[in-house]
């Protein structure tokens, strides 16, 4: 059975003038990371043991090398999980009520059904901030190491407020998911880890084992080794200040043309049309005009869009359109 993969991003139409349908960070691309992707050698295969690259990210993170489990991108580690807890004889796993729609495509491939109860499903899946709202994850199990719980980070490097759901305690004791892509601005780029917990060293063996070889080409390991730079994360916190002024502005705009708006603790956010306004139709009429928001229907939120946070001249293209009428 086929199931439709929805994403944001460039379409068959191609990339959109004005994108707001991703949750990439709008400042980017970061100078330093993308130096290191362009300069990254593609003549030649990558240390096919990453032995530089797990070292420079368990000293990022504090944590012990065998902890760091690479990924070809956030979607393949996703995947990748899901068929090992099926492997293990899993069964179910539980979803966040609005989620990235791989968690529950993975589901579906590997056989696992949807449980209600996060207390005793096979496994658990939260983001913090979580997409599509930008909203801290609630709703964790009681024993976070009972089963695996992953963590899936990508938008902690771009928190515009509020703090973690969980402590540095608490997530040693599940699975951390980083794709370092979207806080740097070059989500064509594919690459990203996990860090297991501090328990789980035959699991994270495990994991290591079913990956490919070379799970991460060349220019990933450029950007990776990039992240872990001091200028680089000096970049991406100094872009967070910049973020929040466009959000205001957005929020703003948004408010002052009658949309309403759900709270958000990250780069993008949850807006609804006015009333009266249909929203797929709106959609297409603003992706004809370069504009392009992402329909939040298939992440259970029909009548709604998830917008990035863009630069001003992007929202006064958008807010243009809509005092003609669009």
């Amino acid at each position: 059975m086929a199931y439709t993969r929805t994403h944001g991003g460039p379409d068959a139409a191609g990339a959109a003038a004005f994108d707001f349908s991703t949750n990439s960070n709008a400042c980017g691309p970061c100078p330093t990371a993308l130096a290191a992707v362009q300069a990254a050698d593609a003549t030649r295969y990558p240390d096919s043991g990453y032995a530089a690259l797990t070292a420079a990210l368990a000293m990022h993170h504090a944590v012990e090398p065998w902890r760091i489990v690479l990924a070809g991108s956030a979607s393949e580690f996703i995947f990748r999980i899901t068929a090992w807890v099926r492997s293990r004889g899993g069964a179910t796993v539980h979803l966040p009520r609005h989620a990235y729609g791989d968690y529950a495509h993975a589901a579906r491939a590997w056989g696992l059904q949807v449980a209600d109860d996060v207390n005793t499903a096979d496994l658990v899946w939260a983001c913090d901030p979580g997409s599509p709202t930008g909203q801290a994850h609630t709703g964790w199990p009681a024993e976070l190491a009972r089963a695996p719980v992953v963590l899936d980070g990508a938008y902690a490097p771009l928190r515009l407020s509020g703090q973690p759901a969980l402590g540095a305690a608490q997530r040693a004791q599940v699975w951390q998911l980083f794709s370092p892509n979207k806080a740097l601005g070059l989500t064509g780029v594919r690459a990203a880890y996990a860090i297991a917990p501090a328990h789980a060293a035959a699991e994270a063996e495990a994991l290591d084992a079913l990956a490919p070889s070379w799970v991460v080409g060349a220019h990933g390991v450029a950007m990776l080794h990039a992240w872990v730079q001091a200028d680089t994360q000096a970049w991406v916190a100094q872009s967070l200040d910049t973020l929040r002024s466009w959000k205001a502005r957005q929020m703003a705009a948004l408010a002052d043309a009658g949309w309403a708006l759900l709270p958000s603790e990250a780069n993008f956010l949850c807006a609804q049309p006015p009333a009266g306004v249909d929203t797929a139709a709106l959609c297409i009429s603003l992706r004809s005009r370069g504009i392009q928001l992402r329909d939040a229907g298939s992440f259970g939120l029909p009548g709604w869009v998830r917008v990035g946070v863009l630069p001003p001249v992007a929202v006064d293209a958008w807010m243009g359109f809509a005092l003609q009428g669009d």
